[in-house]
C-alpha cells in the first residue's frame, strides 16, 4: 500500500502520468545544461565573443603563426650575434644603450625588409617584371618543393617514412633529361613525354624499397637511404657517357633538353615562374581526393594508422604498401623533372637536384602531412629561399642564417608544448565552438 504522505520524487509515489513526467524530464535537461554553460541561464555568447576566446587558445593556426614569430625573433638574436660592427655596439651599452638599439633595428628591420622584398613585392619596382620578379622567384623554387613533400607526407599517412625523396628526384631528373634531349618528339608531345618520365623514374625508385617492405618486412628508412646514394653516384656516372655529356664541354654536363621539351613560362621570358606551379597546384588537390575521397586512400590511412586491423579487415597491406610507394616515387620524380625541364637548369649536373628531397621533408612536417598543409609550407620556403638570396646580397646576411630559419619553424611547430609553454596558450576549447556551431549564435 503506498505512503498518502509521500513526497514528489519518493520512490513510494504513485507512477506519474506521462506528461508529468515529459515535465520533468525538459526540466531536468534545462537544468543541466544551464549547470554545464558559463554564465548559467545567461544569454549565449556572441560570434566575436567566441572567437576571441578562442584566438590566443593552443590551435593550430596560432600555434603555427606564433611559430613564425619565435622564429624570427631567434633568428633576429642570431643576426646581431653574428654582426662585428652590432656587437660592438654592446661593449658600452650601459654608456650609451640608444647606439645599441638602433645599430640593431638597422640590421634585423632591413634584413627582413630585403627578405620581403625577394620574395613578395619590392614597393621600389620601376618596371612590371621587376615588380613580378620577387613572387616568380618564390614560385620557381616552391614547385618542386611541393612535389617531394606531397611524396614524404603521403607515405607518411600510409605508415611509412620516405626518407628517399631525394633519390626519386634524382632519378625522375635523370629519366626526364633523357626523355628531353634524346627523344624526337615534336612540342606537346615531347613536353608530356619527358614529365611522365620523371614520374616513371621515380615510381621506379619508389617501388623497390616498396615491394621490399611488403615482402620482407626490410625497413623503408633504411633502403630508400641506400637508394639514394645509388641514384646520386648512377646520376654522377651516367653525365660523363657517350651520348649524355654535351660534347662542347669538358666537365660533368650533360647535353641541353631541347626547348620543345621544357615548362613554358608564366609571366613572359623575362620572369622565372613556369607552369611547374600549375602541375604543383593539380597534385595537391589529386593527392587531398586521393585520400580523402577515394577508397584507396581510405585503406591508405587504414593501414598507416593500424595495419593489423586493416588486414583484419580484409585489407591487402602488401599491396598498400607498394602502391603508397610507388605513388611518393612518382610525386618526388615529379618534383626532380621541375629542375630540368623547368627554369632552374637546362641540363643535368651532379647537383642538378639540390636538396628538394631533404627539404621536402621539412616542408611534410611543416604542412602536418595534409597535402593544402604541404602546399602552403613549400610556398613558406620558397619565400625563405628567395629572400634569402636578396638578404645576402643587400644585407650581407649568410643564406646559411635563412637555413636556420626554415630549421627553427620546423623545430617550434614540431614541439607545439614548447610553443604553449613560453606563450601562455590555453587549451583550445574546440568541443564548446563545434557545440556553439550546431546550435546556432
Amino acid at each position: 500500500m503506498s505512503d498518502p504522505n509521500a513526497q514528489p520524487g519518493s520512490p513510494d509515489k504513485e507512477p506519474a502520468s506521462e506528461d508529468q513526467a515529459a515535465r520533468t524530464a525538459l526540466g531536468n535537461t534545462e537544468r543541466a545544461e544551464a549547470a554545464t554553460t558559463p554564465g548559467g541561464s545567461g544569454p549565449r555568447p556572441t560570434l566575436g565573443r567566441l572567437f576571441l576566446e578562442n584566438l590566443w587558445a593552443a590551435n593550430t593556426f596560432t600555434v603555427t603563426l606564433l611559430s613564425l614569430v619565435l622564429a624570427m625573433i631567434v633568428g633576429a638574436i642570431l643576426m646581431i650575434i653574428s654582426d662585428p660592427e652590432v656587437l660592438a655596439t654592446y661593449s658600452y651599452i650601459t654608456a650609451r644603450p640608444s647606439d645599441a638599439i638602433s645599430a640593431s633595428w638597422t640590421l634585423v628591420s632591413e634584413a627582413y625588409a630585403n627578405l620581403f622584398k625577394g620574395s613578395v613585392f619590392d614597393p621600389a619596382a620601376n618596371s612590371f617584371n621587376s615588380a613580378l620578379s620577387p613572387i616568380s622567384e618564390t614560385l620557381t623554387y616552391t614547385a618542386p618543393l611541393v612535389f617531394t613533400g606531397l611524396s614524404v607526407a603521403l607515405a607518411f599517412r600510409g605508415g611509412l617514412f620516405n626518407i628517399g625523396a631525394q633519390g626519386q628526384a634524382t632519378m625522375g631528373v635523370i629519366l626526364a633529361a633523357l626523355a628531353g634531349f634524346l627523344l624526337p618528339l615534336p612540342p606537346g608531345l615531347h613536353l608530356l613525354v619527358a614529365v611522365l618520365a620523371g614520374a616513371l623514374g621515380g615510381a621506379i625508385w619508389g617501388f623497390i624499397p616498396g615491394i621490399l617492405k611488403a615482402r620482407t618486412g626490410a625497413h623503408e628508412v633504411i633502403n630508400t637511404i641506400m637508394l639514394n646514394y645509388i641514384a646520386v653516384y648512377f646520376l654522377t656516372w651516367l653525365i660523363v657517357q657517350n651520348g649524355v655529356q654535351d660534347p662542347n664541354r669538358t666537365d660533368a654536363i650533360s647535353r641541353p633538353v631541347e626547348a620543345s621539351a621544357q615548362l613554358p613560362r608564366l609571366f613572359g621570358d623575362g620572369l622565372r615562374a613556369h607552369a611547374g606551379i600549375i602541375l604543383a597546384v593539380l597534385a595537391t588537390w589529386a593527392v587531398a581526393w586521393l585520400l580523402n575521397r577515394s577508397t584507396l586512400g581510405f585503406e591508405l590511412r587504414a593501414v598507416g594508422a593500424n595495419p593489423d586491423a586493416a588486414r583484419t579487415a580484409g585489407m591487402s597491406v602488401t599491396r598498400t604498401y607498394v602502391l603508397i610507394m610507388v605513388f611518393a616515387g612518382a610525386l618526388a620524380g615529379l618534383g626532380g623533372s621541375q629542375m630540368v625541364l623547368g627554369t632552374t637548369a637546362a641540363a643535368l649536373t651532379p647537383l642538378v637536384v639540390a636538396q628538394i628531397g631533404f627539404d621536402g621533408i621539412l616542408v611534410a612536417l611543416l604542412g602536418r602531412v595534409k597535402p593544402w598543409g604541404v602546399a602552403l609550407a613549400a610556398l613558406l620556403f620558397g619565400a625563405l629561399q628567395a629572400g634569402g638570396n636578396r638578404m645576402q646580397s643587400y644585407s650581407g646576411i649568410s643564406l646559411e642564417l635563412v637555413t636556420v630559419l626554415q630549421a627553427l619553424i620546423v623545430i617550434f611547430i614540431a614541439a607545439p608544448a614548447l610553443v604553449k609553454a613560453i606563450f601562455q596558450l590555453r587549451a583550445a576549447r574546440a568541443a564548446r565552438l563545434q557545440t556553439s556551431l550546431a546550435k546556432g549564435w
